[in-house]
C-alpha cells in the first residue's frame, strides 16, 4: 500500500519545521539547528566542501562554520510528505553578489521528540 501524499496537516508540520531550520540556519542559531538535527551517528551531511558522517561531526562543523554571507533568498521549495513521519524538503537558493545557484535537499523524519533532518545535501553550481 502506498503512503498517503501531503497529508495536510502533516505537510504543515513540515513546512513548519522547515522553516524554523530556516531561521535557524540564516541567522546561526547553532543550539536550534542541533535541535533539528537527528543526533545519531547515522546522521550525514553532504556540504558544498564537505562530507560530515555522524551528528557529532555536523554538531563540529556548525560550532567553527564563519557566521557571515548567511543569508539566502529561496527561489524554489518542494516538500512532500509520505504518510504521517516521513518527507522530503529540497529548495533552490541565492545569495546576495552570488551569480551561482544553491540546492538544498533534507530528509525529515518524525522521531518521538519531533520532526528531525536525518540526511541533507547541499551543492552550488554555476
Amino acid at each position: 500500500m502506498d503512503p498517503a501524499i501531503n497529508l495536510p496537516q502533516v505537510l504543515a508540520e513540515v513546512e513548519a519545521v522547515f522553516d524554523e531550520y530556516e531561521r535557524a540556519l540564516t541567522s546561526n542559531d547553532v543550539p536550534a539547528l542541533d535541535r533539528l538535527f537527528w543526533v545519531s551517528p547515522h546522521t550525514l551531511r553532504y556540504g558544498a566542501g564537505e562530507n560530515l558522517y555522524g551528528f557529532e561531526a555536523i554538531q563540529a562543523f556548525r560550532r567553527g562554520r564563519p557566521a557571515n554571507n548567511l543569508e539566502r533568498t529561496i527561489t524554489a521549495r518542494a516538500i512532500t510528505t509520505f504518510g504521517q513521519d516521513f518527507a522530503v524538503a529540497n529548495i533552490e537558493f541565492r545569495r546576495d553578489g552570488s551569480e551561482r545557484i544553491g540546492r538544498q535537499s533534507q530528509t525529515w523524519v518524525r522521531m518521538t521528540d519531533g520532526w528531525r533532518v536525518v540526511s541533507a545535501h547541499v551543492s552550488l553550481m554555476s
